[in-house]
Formats: structure tokens, C-alpha cells, sequence
């Protein structure tokens, strides 16, 4: 059994660390986006019959996920 492990690099100017570059917070970012997005979206699929509005914010959450994550470790 072959697992895949995403990495994610990050490199520019904004970036905290000396090396400008980034790898660890980007790919726990998108492991966290993966994640969150098997459960938001067919949940989101669900209510958006209902109550739109919930389930538009309900979509948007792994992308949120993503980028507190990717800026919230700084290497």
C-alpha cells in the first residue's frame, strides 16, 4: 500500500524566517483543507436547500482552514 504525502513550498518576501521559504505550515495547511473539506462539503450540499447563507459559509471553510494554518506556523 503506496500513501501519497503532499508537500507544499512557499517561497517569497513576506515570509517570517530567514530562508524565505515555508514548507511545514503550507502542507499542514492543505492536510487541514483536505480534511475539513470531506466533511463541508457534502454538508453544505445538504443545507443549501435550506439555509443558503450557512451553507455558503459552510463551503468556504477549508479555505479558511487553509490559510489560518499555512500563517499560523512560520516555517
Amino acid at each position: 500500500m503506496v500513501f501519497f504525502i503532499p508537500i507544499c513550498c512557499q517561497f517569497g518576501e513576506g515570509v517570517n524566517n530567514p530562508c524565505k521559504c515555508k514548507i511545514i505550515g503550507p502542507t499542514l495547511g492543505f492536510v487541514g483543507f483536505v480534511l475539513t473539506a470531506i466533511v463541508c462539503w457534502p454538508a453544505g450540499a445538504c443545507m443549501y436547500c435550506c439555509c443558503r447563507d450557512e451553507a455558503n459559509n459552510c463551503f468556504g471553510t477549508p479555505a479558511r482552514v487553509n490559510e489560518s494554518t499555512s500563517m499560523a506556523i512560520p516555517f
